[in-house]
């Protein structure tokens, strides 16, 4: 994704958050004075991959009054009671700022920490791991540049920078060829791939002369045969049915690519802690 896009991204993501939690005012921490200042720390409780500092930095802007110093890079791997940043400012918006900057950051380290595992388990192929368009709503871009963070790479954004043809456009525009063609009518200049259920349906893809092919939850021993007789014509992914437990035999099938909807689905978010020193000054 692009620099101005991730950015446009970030700086909604966080205004959407803060209006939701602070709403008219932060009435908790309106019963603190106006000019106290003080010192947090921001720690880990689970060992995982950082991720999600652009949204913690924005959020500093945006509500102003604090300075972050960080303690750890971005994509960095942290152990249990880690310090991960110093916190220091006005009380007031260092606790206002806490939960907002919290929710970005464990979120995108659980993406990130799950990405990885999955990427563990690939290393030793050529396999590559990717996203989906399963994320949580008006999150897509922030999980998508955590699982980038995470080892994996990014799948198509949304239904406009690429063609995923499946079942239900299929039915509907009658065959996989009336619709690859529409497709290459439509749009000749953006990616094109089809979802297959079958050996078959994949023979029509290779004859049509496509780029890439997914198949839909096919076993592994029907993913091996798939690689075995159109492997060298067609880049294959796999899709549907890929767990943390399996992904490596998947992936020592011999596909290019693997799609895995739970990295950005089934994510435990990491267990981060904000707690002040009680040091404060006036």
């Amino acid at each position: 994704m692009s620099s101005d896009r991730l950015q446009i991204a970030i700086e909604r993501n966080v205004s959407h958050a803060i209006e939701e939690d602070l709403g008219e005012g932060d009435v908790s921490a309106s019963l603190i004075p106006l000019d106290n200042r003080s010192l947090a720390v921001l720690i880990t409780r689970s060992e995982g991959v950082f991720c999600g500092k652009p949204w913690a930095d924005e959020t500093a802007k945006q509500i102003g009054g604090f300075a972050i110093d960080w303690q750890i890079d971005e994509g960095a791997e942290i152990r249990p009671y880690q310090e991960l940043a110093q916190i220091t400012g006005a009380s007031r918006s260092i606790l206002s700022a806490e939960r907002v900057m919290l929710n970005f950051l464990q979120l995108l380290s659980g993406t990130a920490t799950l990405t990885k595992a999955y990427c563990d388990q690939i290393r030793h192929t050529t396999t590559t791991l990717l996203d989906t368009r399963k994320t949580l709503p008006g999150l897509r871009i922030a999980q998508k540049y955590a699982v980038s963070v995470g080892g994996g790479k990014n799948h198509r954004m949304g239904l406009f920078d690429a063609f995923l043809i499946k079942e239900n456009h299929i039915e509907a525009a009658g065959s996989i060829q009336a619709a690859v063609e529409a497709a290459r009518a439509e749009h000749p200049q953006l990616p094109l791939e089809v979802e297959v259920e079958s050996l078959i349906q994949l023979s029509e893809c290779v004859a049509l002369d496509l780029p890439r092919a997914l198949l839909d939850n096919f076993s592994i021993a029907e993913t091996r045969k798939a690689v075995n007789q159109f492997g060298d014509r067609i880049d294959l992914e796999a899709s549907g049915g890929v767990t943390l437990e399996n992904i490596r035999e998947f992936a020592e099938s011999g596909v290019d690519y693997i799609s895995v909807g739970a990295i950005t689905k089934d994510v435990v978010a990491l267990d981060l802690s904000l707690r002040f020193t009680g040091t404060s000054v006036q």
